[in-house]
């Protein structure tokens, strides 16, 4: 049987040796096992329930197994992991900056999506814009928003101890039109960011490198960059364990083909420097109960002593720029508004400017876009000037037609009211009541 690699004492230090435009991020609980079936073919199942698990020691160094079930009603790809990697690193990416741990960081994340994609590296700067890439990514999000995890003793970095815990990923919600420049949000289920945000839950890892491995070997990658973190080599794996609880292999493949198998996955790794070769599986004196009777020991690859690379211009990063450049500000100025205004004021302002844009067209403004957006950030920072009332209603009923789609399902994440819905909820009661609209006159630089 394997020992515990779940270690509360996993310290991950501020200065990365992985830039953070090309770094994905991990969370320390959820790379001790595979989310679904390696093979597609069952992993994209309607209504997929996957059941597995992971060894940890308990508060009195006794050795458990924790039990995990991760229901899917739209299924899961292995390349689903990818994105929601990618994605929780692009959200801490753009926290403060001062805040190592992402103490800072905001559980909800607001992109185009080719700003995610050129980050993630499945686009180039010039890429172009929707089409099949774009699709892809929103039947990702789609699926992962749907998935509903589920364990007897997940680790709490905050508490310092195992739970029973239940949660999704994320919701999102994207604007109808894909031909559409305004930023797709992502919310972040509140218990599951809590459990990523601490440094003690997470890691970095090299994305570019995950991208070049198959599914196997990456959640292999995952679970030995954690390990190689803080020691040179990783407990002993039982091979059965580690090829169906960790990597998601079949229980049915018989026992000579996972060795088999998890060979090649070893070479993989070997070859692109993450181990140690030669990998040597053992077999051992006597089985234990629940083991294969082979065990492996793998070791650190020169790829973990890599120097620090250089770390990217955090304005360069930041998804606003995106949307900033779709209203025809120049570099400099897009940079200058970055750095000027709060961050939740700007993405607000931005998405209300390219909004009446998209619904309105030129006429609606009395000078320009660019004029009517730093108008309104202006009198925002100074006076409190809040969104117009035609950009709750049409938020709101992007909700509700995304919600009538063919195939749109609840995200595991929906169920917890969020700021916005709260407000809207109070706009409404106010309006019944006293009969009155609480909301600001349009700004200056609106047209009627």
């Amino acid at each position: 049987m394997p020992r515990a690699t779940n270690d509360k004492r996993i310290q991950i230090a501020p200065s990365s040796p992985i830039r953070r435009s090309s770094a994905g991020l991990g969370q320390l609980t959820l790379v001790e096992h595979a989310l679904c079936p390696l093979d597609p073919t069952q992993s994209l199942r309607e209504n997929l329930i996957f059941e597995t698990g992971y060894y940890y020691s308990d508060k009195n160094r006794h050795q458990k197994k924790a039990a995990v079930k991760v229901t899917c009603p739209g299924g899961l790809s292995p390349s689903d992991e990818f994105y929601l990697w990618g994605l929780l690193a692009l959200t801490f990416a753009d926290c403060d900056p001062s805040s190592v741990s992402g103490a800072g960081a905001d559980s909800e994340f607001h992109a185009t999506p080719h700003f995610c994609l050129r980050q993630l590296g499945m686009i180039d700067q010039h890429g172009k814009r929707g089409g099949r890439q774009y699709q892809a990514f929103a039947n990702t999000l789609d699926r992962l928003a749907q998935v509903s995890y589920a364990s007897d003793a997940f680790y709490d970095p905050v508490r310092a101890e195992h739970r029973k815990v239940r949660f999704g990923f994320l919701s999102y919600s994207l604007p109808l039109d894909p031909q559409s420049s305004r930023a797709w949000r992502i919310a972040w289920d509140p218990i599951f960011f809590d459990l990523v945000r601490p440094l003690g839950g997470q890691f970095r890892f090299d994305l570019e490198c995950y991208r070049a491995l198959d599914p196997a070997a990456r959640r292999l990658f995952l679970l030995v960059s954690k390990i190689f973190d803080r020691r040179d080599t990783t407990p002993r794996f039982d091979l059965e364990h580690l090829a169906v609880d960790v990597l998601g292999f079949s229980p049915t493949v018989a026992p000579r083909n996972q060795r088999i198998k998890l060979q090649r996955v070893f070479s993989a790794l070997v070859d692109a420097g993450i181990l140690a070769g030669p990998v040597t599986i053992e077999k051992q004196a006597s089985a234990m109960k629940s083991g294969s009777g082979y065990s492996v020991v793998l070791h650190r690859g020169p790829r973990f002593n890599k120097p620090p690379l250089p770390t990217a211009e955090a304005d360069s990063r930041s998804p606003l720029r995106d949307a900033l450049l779709a209203l025809k500000f120049d570099p400099p100025a897009a940079n200058r508004l970055l750095r000027e205004f709060p961050k939740p004021m700007l993405r607000e302002w931005l998405d209300i400017t390219l909004a009446a844009r998209e619904r309105y067209g030129a006429k609606f403004f009395k000078r320009t876009p660019q004029a009517y957006l730093v108008d309104n950030l202006q009198a925002a920072r100074s006076s409190g000037r809040t969104p117009p009332e035609w950009w709750h209603e049409l938020r709101s009923r992007e909700r509700q037609e995304s919600r009538t789609l063919p195939g749109s399902a609840p995200s595991a994440a929906q169920t917890s009211a969020t700021p916005e819905h709260t407000a809207a909820v109070l706009r409404r009661l106010q309006d019944t009541v006293f009969g009155v609209q609480l909301r600001a006159a349009e700004p200056d630089g609106a047209g009627d």
